[in-house]
């Protein structure tokens, strides 16, 4: 498949994401916050510091992502040694048929260990165990009143939602790659993120990470590497390119997310302008068919375009 890269020649490499004062990563308001970020807004930070770095690197990035010779996942949470995934949007038996509160731990599952993934497929899983993730279970989502600070005008309070994580707990990201050279060129780029930071209000401190490279497990990686399979889940949020759209869909069960926005750089227009609505996949999203994906131009009237990532990172379910 021309552009597409996802095969047994791509490699994978973990990083384990700890934030000491937790992350602000907004959703409508300054008060709502989201437990994670995407694969797309961990791209559009690595393209601001490539940018900072040289336009070139901008360049360089933007090659790569569009080749399919890097990959990226969506933040997800890991606890202690246990890392987890998105719970697969496909349809499966309870192993007791009318068990109530199987039924609902199932419904309100969002993430599951990845040593449990072949128990979830087959049924099998005891979704009431301690181990499993259940709406907003992984984190703290509070909010906290900071002040803006002026010279010249009064102090003034505001409230920001912020989400912090237990010690030994935190997100981390999948990164596939094609070869040391673009993988060393990518964690420069993300090493640079970790001391600016992800997110929103990060002059406040939230966002800033530390960054530990983990091997990925070998069942974990077996399923990544997976190209003749039946089924495949994306770990990313993601897109099919026009031409790929109807063979994708055949069979798909997935959920949209829809990301819009105004564009946040001063270099884009003398005014603030919004970018195009665009409805992506959410990781979790279920397919028969594997596909390249997508970067999106989503600038409308600006000086320079403005890229979503929404290329699939597939593990075979």
């Amino acid at each position: 498949m021309p552009g597409y890269k996802g095969d047994e020649s791509m490699e994978f490499v973990g990083y384990k994401l700890s934030f000491p004062a937790g992350i602000h990563i907004g959703n409508g308001t300054l008060e709502d916050n989201e437990k994670t970020f995407d694969a797309m807004h961990l791209f559009s930070a690595l393209c601001i510091e490539a940018v900072r770095r040289d336009k070139d690197d901008l360049e360089r990035l933007l090659e790569h992502a569009q080749r399919g010779e890097i990959l990226f996942s969506d933040a997800l949470p890991y606890i202690q040694n246990s890392l987890y995934i998105p719970k697969p949007m496909t349809r499966m038996e309870l192993k007791e048929k009318g068990d109530s509160t199987e039924k609902k731990a199932f419904k309100s599952l969002e993430y599951i260990p990845i040593d449990s993934v072949g128990e979830y497929l087959t049924g099998k899983m005891d979704a009431t165990k301690e181990r499993m993730i259940f709406k907003n279970g992984f984190c703290r989502l509070e909010v906290r009143t900071l002040a803006s600070i002026s010279k010249e005008a009064e102090t003034v309070p505001y409230r920001v939602g912020v989400c912090t994580f237990p010690e030994g707990s935190g997100l981390y990201l999948l990164v596939g790659y094609e070869s040391e050279e673009i993988l060393s060129f990518v964690k420069s780029l993300l090493e640079s993120v970790s001391y600016s930071g992800i997110g929103g209000k990060k002059s406040s401190g939230f966002g800033r990470f530390s960054l530990r490279e983990f091997a990925i497990p070998a069942p974990l990686e077996r399923r990544l590497k997976n190209t003749d399979a039946e089924r495949y889940m994306s770990l990313s949020v993601c897109l099919p390119k026009d031409d790929e759209m109807d063979r994708v869909m055949a069979g798909a069960q997935y959920r949209l997310k829809k990301r819009g926005g105004f564009v946040a750089s001063s270099e884009y227009a003398d005014a603030f302008l919004r970018k195009k609505d665009l409805f992506l996949f959410q990781a979790g999203s279920c397919f028969h068919k594997r596909f390249s994906g997508d970067i999106v131009d989503v600038s409308v009237g600006g000086k320079h375009p403005v890229y979503r990532y929404a290329k699939p990172l597939l593990m075979e379910v």
